[in-house]
């Protein structure tokens, strides 16, 4: 730290009797920061602003009208609308507000448009799953997931995928939306492919239906994807591999879904001895079907 930079620092935060105290300083520093801005300082700094702004919305004129004007006359942008409003709404300018076209004495905050919070019925914890779902001798036990599009294309379409823990095979199929009337179709055509003891999955009430999936299913913590990490990660390999995050799922065939999963499943693995997850699977009579047939693997 520069020798001025000490110097300024003790001169103007020294105490009456010329010594330094670290802590009086910092306190002072600390109120000085919290009083350099207020709502509304901008207006309410300045007398001569203060008195137009009132006299022109006294006439009748909007914060907007008043901004537009002051730029107009000075040929720069002065004070702004959104300014103007801050002290509006400020203990400064509230008693103003009643010559606003509104007479709003505050910011009229969006209505939450959301439904009530649904909870998933007859729910699971991950915690009371059997030791089977998690002992690695043990197949048959699955982890399932989707991916949805991003919110900016405004697409109800995603995947719904599901992946064995041991044997890492996935198993996928595109849904026309998110509710749970579309997951429970997609879980029931897993159960046709595969054999699956158990399916664990988040609490995304896309699951609401679990009852009707032809298989226990148990829920992770809230807020803890790690709790099924194989799912996350097959996701991961999908969009590293074939389709980028940020992906609509629109523009995705099934027939390119398919495919994009079936070389995943014959990627030779280090974790599986550089066997392919269909290797193993069919070995383990995962799989129910036809290895080739490409309707969900």
């Amino acid at each position: 730290m520069d020798k001025s930079t000490i110097s300024r620092e003790i001169r103007k935060r020294r105490l009456s009797n010329g010594k330094y105290d670290a802590t009086r300083a910092q306190q002072k520093a600390r109120v000085k920061r919290k009083q350099s801005k207020y709502q509304g300082m901008k207006v309410e700094s300045s007398l001569e602003f203060r008195q137009y702004i009132i006299e022109e919305l006294k006439n009748k004129r909007s914060p907007d009208e008043i901004a537009g004007r002051l730029k107009l006359k000075t040929g720069a942008t002065i004070i702004g609308k959104d300014a103007i409003y801050h002290w509006l709404y400020s203990a400064w300018g509230q008693q103003y507000c009643k010559y606003l076209c509104t007479k709003r004495y505050k910011v009229k905050r969006p209505k939450n448009n959301k439904g009530k919070r649904q909870m998933i019925p007859d729910r699971i914890s991950i915690h009371e799953r059997p030791l089977g779902a998690t002992n690695k001798s043990r197949y048959k036990h699955f982890e399932t997931d989707t991916i949805v599009s991003p919110k900016r294309v405004k697409s109800t379409q995603a995947v719904a995928v599901s992946t064995e823990i041991k044997s890492k095979l996935m198993v996928g199929q595109k849904i026309s939306s998110m509710s749970y009337h579309q997951m429970t179709k997609a879980m029931q055509a897993f159960g046709e492919e595969v054999n699956m003891l158990s399916a664990t999955a988040d609490n995304g009430i896309e699951n609401k239906g679990h009852k009707d999936w032809g298989v226990l299913a148990f829920f992770a913590d809230p807020h803890s994807p790690w709790q099924k990490p194989l799912v996350e990660g097959s996701i991961g390999l999908l969009r590293r591999w074939f389709f980028k995050k940020g992906t609509d799922s629109s523009t995705v065939t099934e027939k390119e879904l398919q495919e994009a999963i079936s070389v995943l499943n014959n990627k030779y693995r280090k974790s599986l001895n550089y066997a392919s997850a269909l290797e193993v699977a069919t070995a383990h009579g995962i799989i129910k079907s036809d290895p080739n047939k490409k309707s969900c693997i």
